[in-house]
């Protein structure tokens, strides 16, 4: 899954130590002082729709924020270059766009409290059971994978035990969301994307000043690697071969579209805190406001890998002690003084939190919720489901840790997980897009799609990609063509179904489907919003510019 070479212990002291410490004493602060404001069980799961959007948009962004994308990406720099900011800017911010513009209008509108709560309102039960089930699950299993990948780093890096380091970091977040619920995970997001900044931007600068600025770093990967190396869209033709193995139509429409759509509009892990948001004008502006920071992680994930492949040329190849998954732990162990190296370390394991925090709290609204209250014990009072809810976080992280410890018996499970996220996110698109603009797609159709778009995707990667019927380079760009597949056959079924079976009554669909209006937007809206710089399309647009500008240099 992540792999470090040996030899990568970091020399950290009592000073580091020291810094690692009152950030896990902030963290567990911050959950006891939201205890104070979970009264109700949304308050618990959603946490009472009170949050700002400067708040929610932070959390949102630090969600994802995983420290397996931050050593996953930074190696992607070192082994295909500039190619990595597709990703971002492409792979992320118009998705994140379009759910703050169209769908956030519907799930906010809506008033539910999960993605698979809209498909039961849009479509049935069966829809709603089965979404429900298979992202409970996915949630625990990348939690546990989160887990995993922090006891690898911290083995390598820092020389604790790997079971060491999965409880503590479990125990840390049960105690935290079990206290706090939503409100501590996100108040902790915000505080977990500045210590991953703080981490991130000391690499880069004094990396950058190792290499010779940015000219002495783009002189050297020039010689080395090849002008190709530096541009984000070079050998991207049809039938060119490059080191991506993805040509730009499987770019723009495998990552740019479904895979990222997919991931960004109906994971909940991420839009849950979008629905935490105080009002839908804040909601809508929660993924807007994640966007910038965004655009600009890229340069951060980007930079360190680029300068890994000129600090240790032989990284990644064939012989080499070190794969391009050390990158970032390299410069730190090479360039950070302590006290920075502290902070660094930090960062890691705020980032690993973040992420398995972000899955543990959404899959314990959506067991609650979707699961528990509709379909074992229905009717209770509130305080019972809060009550739950703080029961089943618990089994979430026991859950958690020992899907880590069974982590540990698969080779490459990354990459094998990243698989099942194409297989499952793209089918979901596909019913959400369609259900939301088209009224005639029937209630059976929703589930149909689901079966039908995730079957397809693992017929052309288990099948066609790997018994080598279609020829494609590499796993990624397998994940790329699956992902158009699993798109294309989920639609073709919902229109199919569609057309035997009965629609859902026009009068249940208002503020489910476009061109409806849900009373939930008839509030009035808060006083300031209406301020041109909060405007949630000027927001959105600017990002999509903002984007496309930061192509322009590496696009020749």
């Amino acid at each position: 899954m992540i792999t470090l070479a040996a030899g990568l212990r970091l020399p950290t002291n009592g000073l580091d130590y020291a810094i690692l410490a009152v950030y896990f004493a902030v963290v567990l602060g911050i959950g006891f002082a939201a205890r104070r404001s979970v009264k109700t069980s949304l308050d618990f799961f959603l946490s009472g729709r009170s949050l700002p959007a400067w708040v929610t948009g932070l959390a949102f962004v630090a969600a994802n924020l995983g420290a397996t994308e931050i050593l996953g990406m930074a190696a992607t720099g070192a082994q295909y270059g500039v190619a990595v900011v597709h990703w971002y800017w492409i792979g992320a911010i118009p998705a994140m766009v379009f759910l703050g513009l169209v769908m956030m209008p519907f799930y906010y509108g809506s008033r539910v409290r999960s993605v698979p709560e809209f498909l039961l309102q849009r479509f049935d039960k069966s829809a709603h059971l089965l979404s429900s089930v298979l992202f409970a699950f996915a949630a625990i299993l990348i939690a546990g994978v989160n887990l995993y990948a922090l006891s690898i780093v911290v083995e390598a890096l820092l020389g604790w035990p790997q079971w060491v380091a999965i409880v503590v970091a479990g125990v840390f977040v049960l105690a935290y969301i079990t206290v706090g619920g939503l409100s501590s995970a996100i108040y902790n997001e915000v505080l977990q994307f500045f210590v991953i900044l703080a981490a991130l931007i000391p690499i880069c600068v004094i990396g950058l000043k190792r290499v010779g600025g940015w000219d002495g770093l783009t002189s050297s990967l020039d010689k080395s690697h090849g002008h190709s190396f530096l541009t984000a869209w070079d050998n991207t033709g049809i039938g060119e071969p490059n080191a991506l193995g993805a040509n730009w139509l499987t770019i723009i429409l495998g990552l740019g579209f479904v895979l990222s759509f997919g991931y960004w509009t109906t994971n909940f892990a991420e839009v849950q805190r979008a629905l935490s948001a105080k009002n839908l004008s804040a909601a809508q502006r929660t993924p807007l406001i994640a966007a910038y920071p965004k655009i600009f992680i890229a340069f951060l994930v980007m930079i360190p890998g680029l300068v890994a492949a000129v600090v240790v040329p032989q990284i990644g190849h064939e012989g080499s002690d070190f794969t391009y998954n050390d990158a970032i732990p390299l410069l730190m162990r090479d360039l950070l003084p302590n006290g920075v190296l502290g902070i660094a370390v930090t960062g890691l394991l705020a980032a690993f939190m973040a992420g398995m925090a972000a899955n543990v709290s959404s899959f314990n609204t959506v067991f609650t919720s979707d699961i528990w209250a509709k379909y074992v014990r229905p009717g209770r009072e509130d305080r019972y489901y809060l009550r739950f809810g703080r029961l089943v976080t618990a089994v979430g992280v026991l859950c958690s840790i020992g899907t880590a410890f069974l982590a540990a018996s698969f080779n490459n499970i990354m990459g094998y997980l990243q698989t099942l996220f194409s297989f499952f996110n793209v089918p979901m698109f596909v019913v959400f897009i369609i259900g939301m603009f088209w009224k005639r797609a029937s209630m059976k159709s929703g589930v149909w799609g689901l079966v039908a778009g995730t079957t397809a995707a693992m017929i052309n990667y288990f099948w066609i990609y790997k018994q080598g019927i279609i020829a494609i380079p590499t796993d990624q760009g397998a994940n790329f063509v699956s992902a158009i597949v699993a798109f294309v056959v989920g639609a073709v079924v919902m229109v199919g179904v569609t057309l035997f079976t009965e629609p859902k009554p026009e009068a249940e669909l208002a503020g489910l489907v476009y061109g409806t209006r849900s009373p939930g937007l008839d509030e009035p809206p808060a006083a300031g919003d209406d301020a041109w710089y909060r405007k949630p399309a000027l927001l959105g647009w600017g990002a999509i510019v903002l984007a496309a500008l930061c192509y322009v240099p590496y696009s020749f």
